[in-house]
């Protein structure tokens, strides 16, 4: 399967959000909440201070340009009033007080400017990808993209063909549903690309705007922690089928799970006021079955070697860091420790989705990686689903 990586391009979102401020906007809003007493001690568990956005928390909990007014509008609202036995007088005071309520934003006016950040910055990253491995867009034969938070068709991919700009003829394959997982599975397709034609040149773009599932007027735990924990980050790695010089990872194998029935647990919900992330309690034990599934691949692939082969580093994004609590607690016996530094790392300044999986690998290099080193890279999803890769740092 031998696949060759080159160092990932990664670009945060330009404005720093503070969990203060979170905490702050929150309390204010919901101050009633069954949550507000142990909002302080909720959000110091996340272990985050500060993550980048796309775009600033003001435009996250901006009203919408509507008006509280039915949306049958103030003819119909009128003569519902009058039907009632409201005198005129009333009713125009009842009128001009809807008018003053402003709306939630819509669908529309939560999503297009995230859209927007999410081309540009999928751009920045892909630019920067190219420049690190050498190559410029017309050495681009196939384009992978990811972003689950903005849907969009035409896509990432169609945007960035456009932008960058690629060859006609360059295959583009968007996967917007991937989520956690798209770092991990974008490798494992580029692999199978790549060993198909080995002087294929495969371009990963992944580009999520997480915040845009900040949403002011969900009262629940489950969408406090939601807007605690999210980051935006847009981030672009080069795979090729033989090694160049920039190239510092070689891929050797890929592992896929699914776990069937647990399709609800984490999900994305597209309502009237935008999307929102939908977090289920039992979600993090389910992950764990997925870890516990790639504990078994990796002792299968390494059977004839079970008391000397180990990873020297793994670059995991299971959704939290309850499950890389759970990785470390269920290691096979004489693995080293500090394997997940990196990605606890990562998740100091918020979890990224799809993006962070490269996130992680680009601390990796940055802290000089050995050469020789076995790494292994898994992510889980919702779904629940998930995808690992074992290889060698070069």
């Amino acid at each position: 399967m031998a696949a060759y990586l080159c160092p990932p391009a990664v670009i945060h979102g330009k404005h720093a959000v503070r969990t203060s401020q979170i905490v702050d906007e929150v309390r204010g809003r919901h101050p009633n909440a069954a949550w507000a007493p142990r909002i302080d001690g909720i959000a110091a568990s996340t272990g985050i201070e500060t993550r980048g956005w796309m775009l600033p928390l003001e435009t996250a909990v901006a009203p919408g340009s509507g008006s509280g007014l039915p949306a049958a509008g103030i003819g119909p609202a009128r003569e519902a009033l009058a039907g009632d036995g409201f005198t005129e007088q009333d009713v125009d005071r009842v009128i001009t007080a809807l008018e003053a309520i402003p709306a939630p934003q819509t669908v529309q006016e939560r999503t297009a400017p995230a859209w927007s950040a999410v081309q540009s910055y999928g751009e920045r990253a892909a630019r920067g990808a190219l420049q690190i491995a050498g190559l410029d867009a017309a050495n681009v034969d196939c384009l992978i993209t990811s972003h689950s938070t903005t849907p969009a068709l035409p896509g990432l991919d169609v945007s960035l063909a456009n932008r960058l700009p690629l060859r006609s003829d360059v295959l583009l394959l968007p996967a917007t549903q991937w989520a956690c997982i798209a770092g991990t599975r974008s490798l494992a397709l580029a692999a199978d690309l790549v060993a198909a034609d080995p002087d294929r040149v495969v371009l990963v773009v992944i580009a999520e705007a997480l915040s845009t599932t900040y949403q002011p007027a969900d009262d629940t735990l489950e969408s406090l922690i939601v807007r605690l924990l999210f980051a935006d980050t847009a981030v672009a790695a080069v795979v090729t089928g033989r090694p160049r010089p920039e190239s510092v990872l070689r891929l050797d194998a890929a592992w896929h799970h699914t776990l069937p029935g647990t399709q609800d647990l984490h999900r994305l919900e597209t309502r009237e006021d935008g999307t929102h992330f939908v977090m289920d309690r039992r979600g993090p034990r389910a992950v764990q079955e997925t870890v516990t599934a790639m504990w078994e691949w990796l002792r299968l692939r390494y059977q004839d070697d079970p008391g000397s082969w180990h990873p020297d580093v793994l670059l995991a994004h299971p959704g939290g860091t309850r499950v890389l609590e759970y990785m470390e607690e269920t290691m096979p016996d004489g693995w080293p420790s500090g394997l997940l530094r990196h990605s606890r790392d990562s998740y100091t300044s918020g979890n990224r989705g799809g993006a962070a999986v490269f996130d992680i690998m680009r601390r990796a290099y940055d802290a000089g990686q050995k050469a020789g080193s076995r790494a292994v890279l898994y992510a889980a999803a919702p779904g629940l689903t998930a995808t690992a890769l074992e290889g060698q740092w070069l």
